[in-house]
């Protein structure tokens, strides 16, 4: 009876122990990896809401809008609102002032330290730009000139670097007269790299304003 007694209390230790082996984490020490819900911790992204990307000053990936924003926000000023490059180009888009009275920003100090002007008036120049090239976008989108497939998120891109004439002229020319910025960069440039993203919801205006955005 002892010595029975003996072997299972032994083969209960021994089962103890293993166990004890296969112990899970103690996900409660790891505070990095989960939360419980009762931090207030929220995740924001992704989110499809563009408004909830105003003060990120990353490039991101993919074909979505908010790719292809960040992207050329990159591009123009590594995502720096308060940038004004050499030429008096300004903020995060790199507008110049003459381009934002167009769309009714007339105060450019003010407009440096406001992100979410400076979100509103890249779509509302978007809009107007969609507008005023809505021809060029009808007639020219698919096709392929010297090698670059056109696209309208190109085009759009094209005309905020050189502005819609030199976009207007670049299609008359067949791709032969294109414009370059005071740093060199070309058009052509900008239509390849920005090309194939999703511009569609933008709504061509011809009276696109910030106050309307």
């Amino acid at each position: 009876m002892i010595k029975k007694w003996h072997f299972y209390s032994t083969l209960l230790l021994i089962i103890a122990f293993l166990s004890s082996g296969f112990k899970p984490f103690n996900l409660d020490s790891n505070p990095w990896f989960l939360t419980d819900g009762t931090d207030e911790s929220d995740y924001l992204f992704p989110s499809q809401k563009q408004e909830d990307y105003a003060k990120l000053n990353i490039p991101f990936t993919g074909n979505f809008f908010i790719g292809y924003k960040e992207a050329i926000a990159f591009k123009e000023s590594q995502g720096k609102y308060r940038k004004i490059n050499s030429l008096g180009y300004l903020g995060k888009y790199q507008f110049g002032p003459e381009t934002l009275r167009t769309i009714g920003v007339y105060n450019t100090t003010s407009f440096l330290r406001n992100p979410d002007l400076q979100e509103k008036a890249f779509l509302a120049l978007l809009a107007k730009n969609k507008w005023l090239l809505r021809k060029e976008i009808e007639k020219y989108e698919g096709v392929v000139i010297n090698g670059i497939h056109i696209t309208e998120s190109g085009i759009l891109a094209a005309a905020h670097l050189g502005g819609v004439r030199s976009v207007k002229r670049y299609f008359r020319s067949n791709g032969e007269r294109y414009f370059r910025d005071a740093y060199g960069t070309s058009i052509i440039s900008y239509m390849k790299a920005f090309g194939g993203y999703d511009t569609s919801f933008i709504e061509p205006d011809s009276n696109a304003n910030v106050d309307d955005i």
